[in-house]
Formats: structure tokens, C-alpha cells, sequence
């Protein structure tokens, strides 16, 4: 019998920094929706959201999200106060009568997620695209938050 010694498999993916902004985000929405919108507390656990990805280039912010199943006519997207907000409804499908359910594990009703953006955008010229499950919205930087060279001059 060989003993083998245990190493701890690290996760490389993982960010402090973005656990601490998503925790803030989710406070954020907490505290931003009206309370009429909060969910009982039954159903706090039972509401979905689909998941994002936020990253950036030079010139522009992207934001990816999961969204299988639905029409584009139910996301909504919105841009306010460097905020961008992702919204819609999964419409439930109709159960066949003489089915039998056994399992029912996908989520379907409202969503919405409200992200801050790292750095302020062109809002006019915010561009969302819809594919396979995925929509892609493309956010261009506004011209005081892309980087600039500066050269230096020698006197």
C-alpha cells in the first residue's frame, strides 16, 4: 500500500475582487427594486436569473447571457446610470393532459439582472444581438473612458 500525498487542486478562475463585486451587485438590486418586487420568502430560492459575463477590450464592453428558449420579443435590455439591466420572462409550456411529470428541474416566469459596468459607455451606440441561447450585447466605450496615448516629448 503507497501513500500518496494529497495536493489541493486550486481553482486559477477564482477572484476575490469578483466575488466582492458580484456580492455587491446582487446588494445593489436588493436594495434597488421596489419591495413590491422581492419575492415571498418561499420563493426566494425558486426564481432564476441567467447567468452573465461581463469583459472588455479597448474599445468596448461585452456582456454574454444565457437565455435558452426564448423569444426575442421577451428580453428586454436597458441602459441607465451605467447600469445595464437584462429582463424578460420565460413563458411556461403547457403540460400534456395525459403526461405523466416526473421531473420539472427548468426555471420559467420573470428575471432580471442589473450589472454596473466598470467603465461609463456610449449609450447610443449599444448594439444586442440574440443566437442559440446566447445574447451578446456589445456596449462601446465612451471616448473619456478609452485609453490614451500620451507621448512624451523631450525638451
Amino acid at each position: 500500500m503507497a501513500l500518496i500525498r494529497w495536493n489541493r487542486t486550486e481553482n486559477t478562475n477564482w477572484s476575490p475582487l469578483e466575488q466582492l463585486t458580484r456580492l455587491r451587485d446582487e446588494m445593489d438590486r436588493l436594495f434597488l427594486s421596489p419591495l413590491g418586487e422581492l419575492p415571498r420568502p418561499g420563493q426566494f430560492f425558486n426564481q432564476w436569473a441567467p447567468s452573465l459575463d461581463l469583459y472588455e477590450d479597448k474599445d468596448n464592453v461585452f456582456v454574454k447571457a444565457e437565455v435558452p428558449g426564448m423569444k426575442k420579443e421577451d428580453i428586454d435590455v436597458s441602459l441607465h446610470d451605467n447600469a445595464l439591466t437584462v429582463s424578460g420572462e420565460r413563458k411556461f409550456e403547457q403540460k400534456q393532459e395525459e403526461a405523466e411529470n416526473y421531473r420539472s428541474e427548468r426555471f420559467f416566469g420573470r428575471f432580471s439582472r442589473s450589472i454596473t459596468l466598470p467603465v461609463s459607455v456610449a449609450g447610443d451606440k449599444v448594439k444586442a444581438s440574440y443566437k442559440d441561447g446566447i445574447l451578446t450585447i456589445t456596449l462601446p466605450k465612451s471616448e473619456q473612458a478609452k485609453p490614451k496615448q500620451i507621448e512624451v516629448s523631450v525638451t
